[in-house]
Parts: structure tokens; sequence; C-alpha cells
């Protein structure tokens, strides 16, 4: 589905990566108390927005990037894809 979507100016497309079912200690988490994740894999990016100049101002996200972001941010984009401004990333996973 994705593929049919490019963010304008400062948005970026993410899909969101699920949390496991099972905690490190074997427990099971059932869906009520499980949240949508707030981590997400940029998979498209507008071209960025632009100064008060009318200069580009470029994206500081890239596709691939993996991605922090608030619970409330963006708009959903079917199940799994969220489209959100870049200003609203509360950061980056460094690898």
């Amino acid at each position: 589905m994705f593929e049919k979507i490019k963010p304008l100016y400062d948005r970026v497309l993410i899909k969101r990566i699920e949390i496991n079912d099972k905690t490190p200690g074997g427990i099971i988490i059932p869906d009520a108390a499980k949240d949508k994740a707030q981590t997400g894999e940029v998979v498209a990016i507008g071209a960025g927005r632009l100064s008060p100049e009318g200069k580009a101002i470029p994206m500081q996200v890239k596709v691939g990037d993996v991605v922090y972001f608030g619970k409330y941010s963006g708009t959903e984009a079917g199940d799994d894809y969220l489209i959100i401004r870049e200003d609203e990333l509360l950061g980056t996973v460094q690898r």
C-alpha cells in the first residue's frame, strides 16, 4: 500500500514496528494491554520544507531510519502506516 503514498513537504511515511507478544521472561502480553507501537521504519519522505527565504531545508531522516514518535502523533494511513511531520519525531535509533 505504501508505494501509492508520497508524503508532501516535511512529512514522513512510517511503517509501525510491532512489539513482541511476550516479555523476555516469557509472559504473554494480552491484546488489551498492548499499545500501538511508537517506533517505526521510515518508508518514504517528502521533499522537505521551505525557509522564509524560499530555500529548501533538507530532511534530517532518510528512508530506512528507525524512529520514535509520540503516542498521538501523526495521521493513520491504514493499519500499519502513519504520516507524521518530521518535527513530531522524537529521535532515531543509531545502528
